[in-house]
């Protein structure tokens, strides 16, 4: 049992046993800053069960519930309609998971909650691969990247995970990365203003999967936002809008050369992903024009 002497400020604890370089915990600081102490967590077993814990084994201070890595939406979904039953609209709902357990085994019970408009907050931290059980390759693993079970590269791209929540029509979904924590609070701040089902998609780069300096982690992050690799944007009331536009829009080379898991791409394929990246932003920037 772990004990402390001091209880330290804010809802997540020190000390968390995550990986070096690693920002999950970031992510988690600056999500239940805002969220509050009303705050209910759902976590799935993924990287995120490092801050879910009985007492004082749990790392957050809030009440959280661990549940099965393809369910986060549905337990949401369930706590928010007890909380909507007993008169309880201040609690805040916020499901935490990965890409594994959002575009793959849970992509289901996200689309029926957002398809409810349940009243939730789900956040996929997405570091494009199965970190917590062997970096084997997700449905948000991009072309040409190595994984244990792509370890030649990933022959197809990754679903578009903002595409598919925007065709259920959300009240509020936006992209953020740990590479602009301004712009990923000034979007926690206005999700948790909004009622209904609200979805967040953050960049959280990982460094043992990655195959990059523990130190580089906010670099690697800043680089594929620059390039195209991430879009910041939101959709709100069924209308898209980006952030600044990418200053080397399709330029992977910097990107792949800082990363392992793109050691073995050729030339062609570095094209075939620059392209696109240009083709994606283009389809972007008409839907923000309609």
């Amino acid at each position: 049992m772990l004990t402390y002497k001091t209880q330290p400020k804010g809802s997540v604890s020190q000390g968390i046993n995550t990986c070096q370089g690693c920002m999950i915990d970031v992510i988690f600081r600056n999500v239940l800053e805002i969220m509050g102490e009303d705050t209910v967590l759902v976590i799935p077993p993924g990287c995120s069960a490092q801050f879910s814990g009985c007492g004082p084994e749990a790392s957050v201070t809030v009440p959280g519930i661990q549940g099965n890595l393809e369910n986060s939406a549905a337990i949401a979904a369930g706590i928010a309609a007890g909380f909507k039953y007993q008169g309880n609209d201040h609690t805040q709902v916020v499901a935490i998971a990965g890409d594994g357990a959002t575009v793959d085994i849970g992509l289901q019970s996200l689309s029926g909650a957002m398809e409810r408009n349940d009243n939730i907050l789900y956040i996929c931290y997405d570091n494009e691969a199965y970190m917590n059980t062997g970096i084997q390759g997700s449905s948000s693993t991009p072309l040409a990247a190595s994984t244990t079970t792509t370890p030649a590269g990933k022959p197809v791209n990754s679903k578009d995970l903002m595409q598919i929540v925007m065709a259920h029509h959300v009240p509020y979904a936006a992209s953020a990365s740990i590479a602009n924590l301004p712009d990923l609070r000034k979007k926690v701040k206005k999700a948790k203003e909004i009622k209904g089902c609200r979805v967040l998609h953050i960049m959280s780069p990982c460094p043992t999967g990655w195959g990059y300096k523990m130190s580089k982690t906010v670099e690697v992050a800043r680089e594929a936002i620059q390039n195209g690799a991430w879009v910041l944007m939101e959709y709100e009331d069924g209308k898209v809008k980006l952030g600044k536009k990418p200053s080397q829009l399709g330029d992977v080379e910097k990107y792949f050369s800082m990363q392992k898991r793109f050691k073995g791409v050729t030339p062609e394929e570095k094209d075939e992903v620059g392209r696109h990246l240009i083709e994606r932003y283009e389809y972007l920037e008409k839907l923000a024009a309609l």
